[in-house]
């Protein structure tokens, strides 16, 4: 084989791996781009919903502590949003959400309290804090699902 035959076949080949592996290089980084992105706006996603759950969830106990009368749609929205977690939330949160929604339904239908009584309770040092569960729970999953 001529000299001129394997050096300009030589350089062909040098150009086409040369090229390949830019391709495969800029592929697998955009890949990675593009799952850094999903997750993100999965992480965001849970975020809004962990935030609409805890104040809807906050409001309905607290209303549930000095009113026998539901505020259904409040009900309703927090079940909403618990079958959302369903979808995208580990098994502890979503058991987390759910004993939520049976203790302020269970509130609804113990004694109302007045202001002196929760300022006694508060001050007695008692627990009143139904969302904590939920709160680390949720940050648990959070941490979990950041790190790879």
């Amino acid at each position: 084989m001529n000299a001129a035959y394997l050096s300009a076949v030589s350089a062909l080949a040098g150009s086409v791996i040369g090229g390949s592996i830019s391709g495969v290089t800029t592929w697998l980084s955009q890949r990675s781009q593009a799952k850094a992105g999903e997750l993100t706006r999965e992480m965001s996603r849970r975020d809004d919903l962990y935030t609409d759950f805890i104040v809807t969830a906050s409001k309905a106990y607290g209303e549930a502590l000095v009113s026998n009368e539901p505020q259904v749609q409040e009900l309703v929205a927090l079940y909403a949003m618990i079958s959302r977690m369903r979808v995208m939330s580990s098994p502890r949160t979503v058991a987390s959400a759910e004993k939520i929604m049976s203790a302020t339904i269970d509130t609804y239908f113990a004694p109302n309290l007045t202001i002196r009584d929760l300022h006694e309770l508060i001050k007695s040092g008692v627990q009143m804090d139904p969302l904590k569960d939920f709160s680390e729970a949720a940050r648990e999953e959070r941490e979990g699902y950041a790190s790879p």
